[in-house]
């Protein structure tokens, strides 16, 4: 796949710092094929106005986040709005559904924008609402007066089934298109703030808004279905929602443990019953959450609702399963990775003909068996150390050193200090008796 020098860069930039880049994953994408025709499925229905829940499951570095960021491209480019939520325990916890629906807004992201891309949209609303009425003929763009007012009736038309439940949607909207009209930029930065549900806005731009107060848990889900209208109406079919590293609900004392799991099961019963059209909400992770004791298995309705057979082989899943499961690296898969990164490096590098020459496959399998060794032969927990090193160790020092050769001038070396506890783990115990237990 030929990438742009741009995209090329964000792709090896995010590498080289041992992170998932945020676009074009496809490019490096390895094993998902058998999983885009029923995603790519669920991902119409939703831009076609229904809704879709999903779990994905697998252990540390199998991909959970490079596929969720995956599917969050593929998303991006059917035109609909994404966003990335990682839950944690004090943070970002489940049970406070305002605090999601703040990072929510914080992270919303479109194919212009790749982050903070709510007054994009809501602008962009605005905007169509004012085309619809011109459209009309019965007003014209020299009659700024009636063409709020009927932008306004428009407005409340568009969001009558939200300010039912949420009457001060619509208001803050409202305030936030007259401050911007009377030149109030400081009034209309805090009335978006406030929609974005944000706290300790000021009491003067909530005052021209006619709202109160700051946006609580029930206010949020009523606010989300309020950003789904202004999505649709904008031009975005549809929000794809990922809420990242949920199996941190285990590490909760028992009382937020249980509002987390109970906060779960209302999202999907709500996602079911059609409260959200043209949401995806998709949650990730690690096994243990959904099958042991202090996760999903703790709270009966929850397990009911995502249980699957698991129990055939890992080639008959059903991909259209409420829950998924990815399989964890082999050697095979992590040299074909490491494979399509070196091409994607090559495109634009100073001497490609020489990377390919010293870099070919079978130098980025010996690196590839060489970091799997140094972590105790453990494939799973290597993807992101090995591209890491690949990038930043021999890549880039094979494009701006002209005698650099990996084989003569590179030994591979691990430090504590530049891997992850799970790494850090699988380094240090390559055999049962060098765990130290803490008794």
């Amino acid at each position: 796949m030929s990438l742009s020098p741009q995209r090329r860069q964000e792709i090896i930039d995010a590498l080289r710092r041992g992170t998932v880049p945020r676009g074009s994953l496809d490019a490096f994408a390895v094993g998902l094929d058998r999983l885009e025709g029923a995603l790519d499925e669920d991902l119409r229905k939703v831009a076609g106005g229904g809704s879709v829940f999903k779990a994905v499951r697998g252990d540390y570095g199998c991909g959970k986040t490079f596929f969720a960021r995956w599917l969050s491209d593929r998303a991006r480019k059917m035109g609909m709005a994404t966003s990335e939520v990682q839950i944690s325990e004090t943070e970002t916890p489940l049970y406070r559904l305002e605090t999601v629906y703040r990072r929510l807004m914080e992270a919303l992201a479109t194919a212009d924008a790749s982050g903070g891309a709510l007054r994009n949209v809501i602008d962009g609303w605005f905007f169509a609402l004012e085309e619809d009425v011109l459209a009309e003929g019965t007003i014209g763009h020299d009659n700024q007066q009636q063409l709020m007012a009927r932008t306004n009736e428009l407005l409340e038309q568009r969001l009558a089934k939200v300010t039912r439940t949420a009457p001060t949607f619509s208001a803050a909207l409202r305030g936030y298109r007259e401050a911007q009209a009377s030149g109030e930029r400081a009034t209309a930065e805090g009335i978006l703030a406030w929609l974005a549900g944000q706290p300790n806005v000021a009491a003067a731009a909530k005052r021209v808004a006619g709202v109160k107060g700051d946006i609580d848990h029930f206010g949020a889900m009523s606010f989300l279905q309020g950003v789904l209208t202004v999505l649709r109406d904008s031009g975005h079919p549809g929000l794809l929602v990922v809420l990242d590293e949920v199996e941190t609900i285990q590490r909760m004392r028992s009382d937020a443990r249980d509002k987390s799991l109970n906060a779960l099961r209302q999202l999907i019963d709500e996602v079911d019953a059609g409260r959200f059209p043209g949401l995806f909400l998709l949650v990730t992770g690690t096994p243990a959450f959904f099958d042991g004791p202090q996760g999903v298995q703790r709270l009966e309705p929850l397990a009911q609702r995502l249980h699957v057979d698991f129990q055939t082989e890992a080639r008959f899943d059903n991909p259209r399963a409420v829950q998924i499961r990815l399989p964890p690296f082999n050697l095979e898969r992590l040299c074909q990775v490491g494979g399509k990164v070196r091409d994607i490096f090559q495109q634009h590098a100073e001497a490609p003909d020489r990377i390919g020459a010293l870099c070919g496959d079978d130098y980025v399998r010996d690196l590839a068996g060489a970091v799997a060794g140094k972590l105790g032969g453990k494939v799973g927990v290597a993807p992101r150390i090995f591209l890491k090193k690949l990038v930043a160790d021999v890549l880039d020092r094979m494009d701006q050193f002209p005698e650099f050769d990996p084989r003569q001038h590179y030994a591979l070396t691990l430090l504590e200090t530049e891997l992850t506890p799970v790494e850090r783990q699988a380094m240090g115990a390559t055999d049962v008796d060098q765990i130290e237990l803490d008794l």
